[in-house]
């Protein structure tokens, strides 16, 4: 701090005047401490100084800048900055007072110089006083910066410290209040559940009993003067709701005071309040009726009769808006949109009611379309007599669909259902149904098939298969490309049923009837026992009239019927009578005893069996038309036969009889101890169908025919006794086959490779014989 010099011009002790030297008196001049000695007197040697006790020089600069620990709050922020402060403070204490001290401090002298040491004192200290202040000024002024921030610091610190007091006095008066609110909360949590089961409480005793004071308000409606007059408002489907209400209340609560008692007096006006309703609709109708009526019957105008019957009837009818709608309530109450049964507790009660209603509407509408009605069957008598049947039929059928699609639009538009065909007797549709009018519409379809019957019943077969095919072609099978219509499939429905219930059954009765007439009790006569030539190669031209006929039957029914119905039993018994009538040919024919009967029995047999089934095969195929004169299946037959497997088969006669073996569907059945077989022609099983039965004669003379002309083949062949030649036999076999089947040759030839085998296995069973 200070120089060097300061030290050199220290006055040196051990060279000081003598005090005990007298000096001059008077005043004189103080002489400087600092000044040189005057003069060229060397100065005495300078003795060392004793050994200098410094301590380390204090500094009063501001103190190093440290990172003060951050602090985790605002209390200990507070905290380290006040200890920070005092320690700052008291240190510079320390320095101010080394400070003031140290003038001379740094040398430590003896006590006998102390007094003048201290002659130089207060100049030293206002000198050191003065460069402290100069070197300090700057950093004074921070302390005082420092002190004030202090004091802001320490303000913040007291208004932190009151407002957490504050906030925490708060906090605790919160808890305070929500442990008492929670309280509160439990307690109004607790009134308020009270209050809903006493109020669900109230509502239910208030709900069951509106149940019991309904039943005074109502019955003063319902028996009250103008009481009808309540069915045309819309209000009066709430009574039919309410009383419906507390039947089904007092059908479920069969313990509650009176039950039994206010349940009949409420089934009691349930049945006024609709009988009210049938009462009103009904005379609504009749009110409309004996006006539409006179108009139809004063006009001949079928256009203006149209106009009137459907388009003004309508128009009268939902005049009355409710009582339509009372009335579609009611029938929607025990139906649904398609008629189908709602069970429910009123449902006898309602169906009861809208069956009524159906009657009281059929009864008009029967009453006023009757002019229109006799009309369209006077027409239809006329076409019948002046065109013809089949052209009469279809355009009174086309009519009639027209006129059932017209009311069943109608029947919707005013009941708000559309009955569909089902066998429920509790239906919309089969209450209908039971309406029996003259009147077609969606349920009532005997009118049509009433007027049919009479006409076709006398009318020949053919035409009663072309109006079926018409009616199949026209309205139950629709074409690939055609859209669905609503008339389309009504017309659809109409014609199913019409054809199930009642023409189909119709037409298999007509079947029977010409069956029996024409195959069963069909005479046979002498010319037509003979097998003549084929004509123009048609190979049925020479099959017996009653194997024609029955071909033309099964034609005739395949046309009329779609292929669902090919196997019904009228097809089975058109085969099952012509093979019957068959066999009674053929037990005629064998009483010829010739040897070779002209005509040959087996070879009639063959040739209208084949016949029949190459006719019954068609119409499985579905076409029997298409090709009548091939008989285009008979290789099919021919195949079953398997002629094949005759050698095999030919081998086990034994006495004259032939196992039939592969050849009879009796197959399978064991043969008998002496290896013979047990069928014989008339031993057909009774529970075969007709394609069995067929099949099976087919068999039996086929084999019948083989056999006997093997036999004459190889008495032929031997020159037997009596025998013609080979070649007289073979040519009466070839014209024999030829007049059957001429045109077949695949026939001819399959029949003569099968005698051929027959013989050869009738001469290797003859050898073997004779070699034992």
């Amino acid at each position: 701090m200070y120089e060097d010099s300061w030290y050199n011009f220290v006055p040196d002790h051990t060279h000081k005047r003598n005090p005990s030297i007298s000096q001059p008196s008077g005043h004189r001049r103080r002489e400087s401490l600092l000044q040189q000695p005057n003069g060229n007197k060397q100065p005495d040697a300078i003795e060392p100084l004793e050994e200098l006790f410094e301590e380390p020089e204090t500094s009063i600069d501001p103190p190093e800048a440290t990172l003060s620990r951050r602090a985790k709050s605002y209390s200990d922020f507070y905290h380290v900055v006040r200890a920070q402060l005092s320690k700052d403070a008291t240190a510079a204490k320390k320095r101010r007072k080394k400070a003031k001290e140290r003038t001379l401090d740094a040398l430590m002298v003896e006590k006998l110089e102390k007094g003048l040491r201290y002659q130089g004192s207060p100049q030293l200290e206002s000198l050191d006083s003065d460069l402290i202040n100069a070197s300090q000024q700057e950093y004074l002024l921070y302390r005082d910066q420092l002190e004030m921030t202090e004091r802001h610091l320490e303000k913040l610190i007291s208004d932190s410290n009151g407002a957490l007091d504050l906030l925490t006095s708060l906090a605790d008066s919160f808890r305070a209040v929500e442990s008492q609110t929670s309280s509160f909360q439990a307690q109004c949590d607790d009134l308020l559940s009270e209050e809903r089961r006493l109020q669900k409480l109230a509502d239910e005793v208030g709900t069951d009993l509106h149940y019991y004071a309904y039943l005074d308000g109502v019955t003063r409606r319902l028996n009250a003067p103008g009481a009808s007059r309540l069915v045309n408002h819309e209000n009066f489907g709430e009574i039919l709701t309410n009383l419906d209400a507390c039947i089904v209340f007092m059908v479920q609560h069969p313990d509650y005071r009176d039950a039994e008692s206010y349940l009949a007096r409420y089934q009691s006006l349930l049945t006024k309040a609709l009988h009210l309703l049938e009462v009103g609709f009904t005379g609504h109708l009749e009110r409309i009726s004996s006006e539409i009526s006179k108009q139809i019957a004063a006009t001949q105008s079928d256009s203006a009769r149209h106009a009137l019957a459907y388009g003004r009837f309508e128009e009268m009818v939902l005049e009355v808006d409710g009582l339509v709608a009372n009335a579609q309530r009611v029938i929607r109450s025990c139906y649904d949109q398609l008629g189908n049964p709602l069970t429910g507790q009123s449902f006898d009660y309602y169906s009861n009611t809208a069956v009524s209603i159906f009657s009281s509407y059929s009864d008009v509408r029967d009453r006023d379309l009757r002019p229109m009605t006799q009309h369209d069957l006077e027409v239809f008598k006329k076409d019948v007599k002046e065109i013809n049947v089949e052209t009469a039929c279809r355009n009174f059928i086309k009519q009639c669909y027209e006129r059932s699609y017209d009311e069943a639009s109608l029947f919707a538009k005013i009941f708000s259902i559309e009955p569909q065909y089902t066998v429920d007797p509790q239906s919309a549709y089969v209450a209908l149904r039971n309406q029996h009018k003259a009147l077609v519409n969606t349920a009532n379809i005997s009118p049509i098939a009433n007027t049919l019957q009479s006409v076709l019943q006398t009318s020949e077969l053919h035409t009663i298969c072309n109006l079926l095919g018409w009616i199949t072609n026209e309205y139950l099978l629709l074409e690939y490309d055609e859209e669905e219509t609503r008339y389309s499939l009504h017309c659809h429905d109409l014609t199913a049923r019409l054809l199930i219930e009642y023409l189909w059954p119709f037409t298999d009765n007509s079947f029977d009837a010409e069956v029996t007439k024409a195959i069963s009790k069909a005479p046979v006569s002498l010319d037509s026992l003979k097998i003549t030539p084929v004509v123009n190669g048609v190979a049925s031209s020479n099959a017996h009239p009653i194997t024609k006929r029955a071909l033309e039957l099964l034609a005739m029914y395949d046309q009329a019927m779609p292929k669902e119905r090919s196997s019904s039993s009228v097809v089975f018994r058109i085969i099952d009578e012509t093979i019957l009538a068959m066999q009674r040919v053929e037990s005629r024919l064998k009483s010829n005893k010739a040897a070779i009967p002209d005509p040959d029995p087996d070879l009639f047999m063959i040739k209208n069996l084949l016949i029949l089934k190459n006719g019954l095969v068609s119409l499985e195929i579905g076409d029997v038309r298409s090709q009548p004169a091939a008989m285009q299946h008979f290789g099919q037959i021919w195949d079953t036969l398997s002629p094949q497997n005759w050698m095999g088969l030919f081998r086990g006669i034994l006495g004259g009889t032939l196992s039939l073996g592969l050849w009879s569907s009796a197959a399978s059945t064991p043969p008998t101890a002496n290896n013979q077989a047990t069928p014989a022609r008339t031993q057909v099983q009774t529970e075969q169908d007709a394609n069995e039965k067929l099949d099976e004669l087919l068999r039996q003379s086929i084999y019948t025919f083989t056999q006997r002309w093997g036999t004459l083949i190889n008495a032929a062949k031997s020159g037997k006794r009596g025998a013609k030649s080979l070649v007289a036999t073979e040519k009466e076999l070839d014209e024999k086959l030829l007049t059957a089947f001429g045109g077949q040759p695949e026939v001819v030839a399959k029949l003569k490779e099968a005698i051929q085998i027959n013989a050869q296995a009738q001469k290797e069973m003859k050898a073997e014989k004779g070699a034992r």
